[in-house]
């Protein structure tokens, strides 16, 4: 006990190789950390995390996350300026700083790893989902994004409009609550995407999260769902329905993004199911100019002029928070991802168009009465 006592902090540190090795193991087993974890341990802790924290009308994640940053970022100062004054104890002071933020690192991440991280070592949605994914060609992708685009200018058309562009129905604090909808009504053939969970929140900070080019935070370690509020209404409804898919254990991004058009299109309200058909055809789109940019503009041409309006005020949103911090948070979130085995970074997003494509199979393309 005195030696664990003297050197718990390097026992702390040692959680950082302990939970990587965990996560290795965990590769190996993806249908035992289906059964035992995913559908098991996973959704009691989820959603307890998520009931406890949902009574509060604001994010503890977003406090918790500001508070660390100004601590560590003071304690770090703080050990600097004391390295500058007594140069005798440089070392010491830095070295203690750094030994006490990896033995925090070493907590934080091995927690993660077990209330949320191990998610991402689970069956993939379309084994769950029962989607085939095949190859496809550049014709039947381009068949998609035109039935994405015939559906989103008959939608456009059904959905509120302020200043030109599209208007969520009813209020915007009223959307984490309707957005459940839409996954009682996916749940009904995947079960998988049932569950009571708190409804999401939107970040106080919303402006500051704009700055980083983050629309959403899924907080494992109290459950809950977050999302940038300031963002144009379109984007609002799909972004809130892809951090409740995070909510409920899907970890991969890709992923996430496809439940949150399935849940969206699922869903009765016509806002919902626009915002998700948008979040479909901007994936689609992006997948198809890699291959062949002529086909893209020969499509888009077949924009409603709201549809238009809509996907312009997108861009013009973003591009006013284009600079050093997003570039720095694209690259620190490309990082975790291919930590968290998504070898492709943020580049694996666009692997949702394997999962669209296999629902516009399965779902005799997508007719509408």
């Amino acid at each position: 006990m005195v030696w664990v006592k003297r050197n718990r902090k390097i026992l702390l540190i040692l959680l950082i190789p302990a939970g990587i090795l965990l996560t290795k193991i965990a590769a190996y087993f993806p249908q035992g950390v289906e059964i035992i974890y995913a559908r098991g341990f996973f959704p009691i802790i989820g959603r307890s995390l998520s009931k406890i924290n949902g009574v509060f009308p604001f994010s503890l994640g977003e406090i918790s996350v500001v508070i660390l940053i100004v601590y560590w970022a003071t304690s770090m100062i703080r050990a600097l300026y004391g390295a500058v004054l007594h140069k005798a104890r440089k070392r010491t002071s830095l070295a203690g700083w750094l030994v006490n933020f990896l033995a925090f690192a070493g907590v934080v991440y091995f927690i993660f790893i077990l209330v949320w991280g191990l998610n991402y070592y689970r069956l993939p949605f379309s084994e769950i989902a029962q989607l085939t994914l095949k190859p496809a060609s550049e014709k039947e992708l381009a068949q998609v994004c035109e039935k994405l685009i015939d559906n989103a200018n008959n939608l456009r058309v059904a959905v509120k409009e302020e200043n030109g562009v599209m208007k969520v129905s009813g209020t915007k604090p009223t959307l984490p609550k309707r957005a459940q909808a839409g996954y009682v009504n996916a749940a009904k053939t995947i079960p998988q995407l049932g569950g009571e969970y708190s409804p999401a929140k939107k970040v106080f900070l919303s402006e500051t999260l704009s700055y980083t080019g983050i629309s959403g935070i899924y907080f494992p370690f109290t459950g809950e769902a977050n999302f940038n509020g300031a963002m144009p209404d379109v984007m609002l409804p799909n972004t809130i329905c892809h951090e409740m898919a995070h909510q409920r254990g899907f970890a991969r991004e890709d992923e996430a993004n496809y439940i949150a058009f399935l849940t969206c299109r699922d869903h009765p309200d016509i806002d919902f199911q626009y915002s998700g058909t948008v979040l479909a055809l901007n994936y689609a789109l992006r997948a198809l100019r890699t291959s062949d940019n002529e086909a893209v503009e020969h499509l888009i041409v077949k924009y409603s002029p709201g549809l238009k309006r809509d996907l312009e005020d997108i861009v013009q949103f973003w591009s006013k928070y284009q600079g050093p911090v997003e570039r720095l948070s694209y690259d620190i979130n490309n990082l975790y991802l291919k930590s968290n085995q998504q070898k492709d970074g943020v580049a694996s997003y666009g692997r949702m168009v394997d999962l669209l494509i296999a629902d516009y199979r399965k779902n005799n393309h997508w007719q509408r009465d």
